[in-house]
């Protein structure tokens, strides 16, 4: 646990904020995004961190970044620490591995989920509803079950502590004209797509996962992160059976152990054991080595 990074603090640089997992500075003409070892379920950020969670992240956004170009420009412009400005230099260290340095983009205010299994927070809404954020589906479907189809359902993008509600599409469009809207969703899918297909020879199923857009010289761009453990729902394609919740390769490992405590699901976060520790931090390597081949 000696190198575990769950807050960073760089003096001479200008601290932008801090989200759930990411400590963001602004260096004027970019920005630089260093993923922690935090971790957070139900928009809680646990006390504990996992190890090694940040370069985890950070290996599998570039990973899936590289894979995208032709589908949507995205906010990279290095992971190379060396290449970074004279300012990062000193901090080199601790930026290894798990930093981006990034364009500095407007983000839209809303995230972009595609489902192509049902789970989740889509699943109570299918047993409740018969729809998801609106999208009519097939009566007689079953927890996990893949969908015909992938579906795009946005949500809002919660301030910090608060849930991210899901909306419809109709809303999005409000939200940010039906044009970017249109063009979100297609790219969405179009990503997701070609994940999956890729993910699928490696022995994951995707069964979800969400993104965030920006617009950078007037062009939309991915920013955030890219199909990630924290991002997405990664089943081991080798024991899928739907009729019930996946073994998973992310942290919905955390969030099933949280699910049998007596805890409300806010602030503050009951204590994490050891072992859930270090088997979520294994899950997430896990993920790692089979999307890429390497871990590290």
């Amino acid at each position: 646990m000696a190198n575990l990074v769950l807050k960073t603090d760089f003096p001479d640089l200008k601290l932008a904020g801090r989200g759930k997992v990411r400590d963001i500075y602004d260096l004027g003409d970019a920005l630089l995004i260093v993923t922690t070892d935090r971790i957070s379920a139900f928009d809680v950020i646990m006390n504990e961190g996992i190890p090694d969670k940040g370069y985890v992240l950070t290996q599998i956004s570039a990973f899936w970044f590289r894979q995208m170009e032709d589908i949507i420009p995205n906010h990279i412009i290095s992971t190379d620490v060396k290449e970074f400005p004279a300012a990062c230099q000193k901090y080199a260290e601790i930026l290894e591995g798990r930093s981006m340095l990034v364009k500095k983009a407007q983000p839209l205010p809303a995230e972009c989920i595609v489902r192509g299994y049902i789970s989740g927070s889509g699943w109570k809404d299918y047993k409740a509803t018969g729809a998801i954020c609106g999208i009519t589906l097939p009566a007689g479907l079953v927890e996990s079950d893949k969908l015909e189809e992938p579906i795009f359902t946005p949500s809002t993008k919660a301030e910090l502590g608060t849930h991210d509600e899901n909306i419809s599409f109709d809303k999005m469009v409000e939200m940010v004209g039906r044009e970017t809207a249109e063009k979100v969703r297609d790219v969405t899918i179009a990503i997701y797509k070609r994940a999956r297909d890729i993910a699928d020879t490696k022995g994951i199923i995707i069964a979800d996962t969400k993104f965030e857009y920006g617009m950078y010289d007037g062009r939309l761009i991915i920013i955030d992160e890219c199909m990630t453990p924290d991002s997405s729902r990664f089943w081991p394609k080798d024991s899928y059976r739907p009729g019930g919740p996946q073994p998973s390769f992310d942290k919905q490992f955390l969030r099933d152990y949280l699910e049998t405590l007596d805890w409300n699901k806010t602030a503050p976060a009951p204590p994490l054991p050891d072992e859930i520790v270090r088997k979520t931090g294994e899950k997430y390597m896990e993920a790692l080595v089979r999307l890429t081949g390497s871990g590290k």
